[in-house]
């Protein structure tokens, strides 16, 4: 079974996450979304960015405050700043909430679902066949991230798994369950079903001197941290 990839509305889905019902042979293992906080400091590094424009402000607003100017003077000193600081950090919440409520990701017991897009809703298909291997990232409070390393020739855009990817892997994406709760919960299921579907045996961690491309290519899924 190849990679597949199917538009599709996700008002009307038969099965909530999912492009079509599952077949009778086939059952959910694991069903979730991003968490937006988690979501919007990973991926749209929105932390970084209110730092950012705290510091922009202050720069405007230093002049004034080394003077010993009153408060009226500070305030008109970041008049243009400060909107568009709180414009810009409302506008990246929001996208990540979009893309929160719209993402699903699915692991079953022959593949992984991932449903993604704000207006144009897709789903990708990964067969666990051609998962090569899992890398965990952990965030804080149990969230984190798991990517997935597909075998073959098969790519993915970019553009269109983001921020459902890995990031800077740009010539053979590496789709990303991203900011998902009880991440190494998460990537045990995988571990398992991924055994269970190839009938070999996940290794928890690989040889330290193991290549990428041997992980995609040669060995048994590795479910690790990054």
């Amino acid at each position: 079974m190849a990679i597949e990839n199917s538009g599709h509305e996700y008002e009307f889905e038969p099965q909530f996450g999912l492009p079509e019902r599952l077949p009778s042979d086939e059952f959910i293992v694991w069903q979730g979304s991003p968490d937006v906080r988690a979501l919007a400091t990973s991926a749209f590094h929105f932390n970084k960015l209110a730092f950012y424009f705290a510091a922009l402000i202050l720069v405007s607003a230093w002049p004034a405050l080394e003077s010993g100017s009153g408060f009226m003077a500070i305030l008109m000193s970041i008049k243009w700043i400060a909107p568009l600081a709180v414009i810009g950090m409302v506008t990246v919440w929001l996208l990540a909430s979009l893309t929160a409520r719209t993402t699903v990701y699915t692991i079953t017991n022959k593949r992984v679902v991932m449903r993604l897009g704000i207006v144009l809703t897709v789903s990708f298909n990964l067969p666990l066949k051609q998962v090569a291997s899992a890398d965990v990232r952990v965030l804080p409070k149990g969230f984190g991230d798991i990517t997935l390393a597909l075998k073959g020739s098969d790519r993915i855009g970019w553009v269109h798994l983001w921020p459902s990817v890995r990031p800077w892997r740009i010539t053979k994406p590496e789709p990303t369950l991203r900011a998902i709760p009880d991440v190494e919960l998460v990537a045990e299921k995988l571990r398992e079903v991924w055994t269970q579907r190839t009938g070999q045996t996940a290794n928890a961690t690989p040889d330290s001197s193991e290549t990428q491309a041997d992980r995609q290519n040669n060995t048994p899924l590795q479910v690790r941290p990054i």
